[in-house]
């Protein structure tokens, strides 16, 4: 038994019965040669891009366990993904982790068995995108909130305030409309995001929760988006398909994540991110392990190791993201010692982190328009309709 199998199991034998959670595996076996994952654009990296983000290589050595890596562009295709089967774990967000977890795609985790479990941030220990009945799904990976990426050439000295820029035609900074030269993301969670900006843009609506929308609320929210429809020259999903886009296309300003910016800062591209004074979306990732994974103790040797807090400083500076480990946030050299607060790690109650929305809404008495809405009419909107 390899030394990562050793210390999960000496860890389970001595931790309380208590946390080991009801169906979940219980003692880790030998370790069956490979782990198959469904990640996020540059989530598993083995340094192939930049040879200084590399956390595949080292665990492939001392595991035993080859990593296999499937990208999904969105929640819905990493969804279908593991509905399809094959996977063994996916980093889903919370848009995505409750419907694996309804859907009983996902299985229960055995936290014993992850003994870096308790050192992670206590706000995301019991986070209820990955918690239901007091059971834990999956293990926390990394969370951050969806900026407002733009090119500084083109605002020169006033870089945008408000997410109007990327909703309503208007006049840039250089002179010329924003028209044809913004965009949007393509998944239906982006819904929320114009409820977002409507929370603040007409506080008479009463929107409470971008995720809990009356008839009335999600109906300004898609009017508010087939307006924008006329603006945006391309909707993005692929993290690299938006670089390119920024680089080539003329894309001047969109939602984004800090992964796509950091990327371009590296190539001298004139390009700054902002979070808006509505506020913003966000994301918090949790790694799941499949139903019926074919190789669950490579997938609990993956889940300790993605704990390490070297990994998490590494693909916290990388990805732009927070580490759900908060003692990575110091002496990491790639991250730098203000890397976390920069990112966003005390913003965490500002941010509308990504959730499934459906029919059961506190904040609108229980009838909030469901998920499979927002999936159909967003298409029509992509498509014009």
């Amino acid at each position: 038994m390899n030394r990562y199998a050793t210390a999960a199991l000496t860890a389970a034998l001595a931790a309380s019965p208590a946390l080991a959670q009801k169906g979940a595996l219980q003692k880790i076996g030998k370790a069956e040669g490979q782990v198959d994952i469904v990640a996020w654009p540059g989530y598993i990296e083995r340094g192939a891009t930049d040879k200084n983000f590399d956390w595949v290589t080292e665990f492939e050595k001392k595991s035993g366990c080859k990593v296999n890596v499937k990208t999904a562009g969105t929640s819905d295709e990493m969804v279908a993904l593991m509905n399809e089967g094959g996977f063994d774990l996916v980093t889903a967000s919370g848009d995505a982790s409750m419907r694996l977890i309804r859907g009983k795609k996902v299985q229960p985790i055995n936290t014993a068995l992850v003994p870096s479990y308790k050192t992670v941030d206590a706000r995301l220990q019991k986070a209820p995108w990955h918690t239901l009945d007091n059971v834990h799904y999956g293990v926390p990976y990394q969370w951050g909130w969806n900026v407002l990426m733009y090119n500084t050439t083109v605002f020169k000295d006033k870089p945008p305030t408000s997410w109007s820029v990327v909703f309503e035609e208007t006049t840039l900074p250089d002179g010329k409309s924003n028209k044809g030269r913004v965009q949007a993301f393509d998944g239906p969670i982006y819904i929320a995001d114009a409820a977002l900006y409507l929370m603040k843009k007409n506080p008479a609506l009463g929107i409470k929760d971008p995720y809990e929308l009356s008839e009335a609320q999600y109906k300004a929210a898609l009017e508010l988006l087939r307006v924008q429809r006329k603006l945006v020259g391309k909707y993005w999903h692929d993290a690299f398909v938006q670089i390119d886009d920024f680089t080539n296309e003329g894309v001047v300003a969109s939602s984004s994540w800090q992964f796509q910016a950091n990327i371009l800062k590296s190539k001298n591209r004139p390009i700054a991110t902002t979070v808006p004074t509505e506020g913003a979306s966000g994301w918090a990732d949790t790694t799941m392990l499949h139903a019926e994974a074919k190789h669950p103790n490579c997938a609990y040797l993956w889940m300790e190791h993605s704990l390490s807090q070297k990994l998490q400083g590494d693909l916290a500076a990388w990805f732009g993201s927070v580490p759900s480990v908060p003692a990575a946030c110091k002496g990491n050299k790639l991250l730098g010692d203000d890397g976390c607060k920069r990112q966003g790690f005390e913003a965490f109650d500002r941010i509308s982190f990504w959730k499934t929305p459906t029919t059961q809404c506190a904040s609108q008495a229980n009838q909030c328009v469901p998920y499979h809405r927002w999936v159909t009419d967003y298409i029509a909107v992509l498509g014009g309709r």
